[in-house]
C-alpha cells in the first residue's frame, strides 16, 4: 500500500479569522459549501471545530463512495483536521494570512491507498479527483465569506 495525497490551495478575499470560523463551522455554514460529491451530512457531536464529530458519504467516482465519520482537532491556530474513523483518510485544512483582507487556504488529504494495479490507477487518478472536489467546496468558500 503507498501513501496517497492530494492538496488544493486558494487565496480567498477575506481575512483568515472569517475564513476559518466558516470552515470550522460544521453546524452551519461547512454543509452549504460542499458540492454534490457529498451526501448524508450529519453532525455527531460539536459542530464548531476541535471536538466535533461529523458524518457524510463521499463520492469520488461513479462506482467509488467512501463513508466518513471524522473526528475534527485543532491542533495549532488556523488550522483543522479531520481524521476519518473508518479508514486512514486525514484531511488537514490551513488557513493563514495572506495580504490585506486576503487568506491562503490549503487543503491537504492523505491515506494509505490499494496495493498493485489498482492501487497504481489510485495513486495516478484520485488525487487529481480529490482536487476538482475541494476546489469546488473552495469556490463555495470564497462566495460564502466574500459577501
Amino acid at each position: 500500500m503507498a501513501q496517497v495525497e492530494a492538496t488544493t490551495e486558494r487565496v480567498v478575499a477575506a481575512d483568515a479569522e472569517t475564513v476559518f470560523d466558516a470552515l470550522a463551522d460544521y453546524s452551519g455554514t461547512r454543509a452549504k459549501l460542499l458540492p454534490q460529491h457529498f451526501s448524508e451530512y450529519e453532525v455527531r457531536e460539536g459542530g464548531d471545530g476541535e471536538g466535533t464529530l461529523v458524518h457524510w458519504k463521499l463520492q469520488a467516482t461513479s462506482k467509488r463512495v467512501r463513508d466518513c465519520l471524522l473526528e475534527v482537532s485543532e491542533p495549532t491556530d488556523g488550522e483543522l483536521v479531520e481524521k476519518d474513523r473508518n479508514s486512514s483518510m486525514v484531511t488537514t485544512w490551513r488557513v493563514t494570512p495572506a495580504g490585506e483582507g486576503s487568506s491562503k487556504v490549503v487543503v491537504h488529504t492523505t491515506w494509505q491507498g490499494a496495493g498493485g494495479v489498482g492501487g497504481f490507477f489510485e495513486k495516478t487518478f484520485a488525487p487529481k479527483g480529490l482536487g476538482r472536489i475541494y476546489g469546488e467546496v473552495l469556490d463555495k468558500l470564497a462566495a460564502e465569506v466574500e459577501k
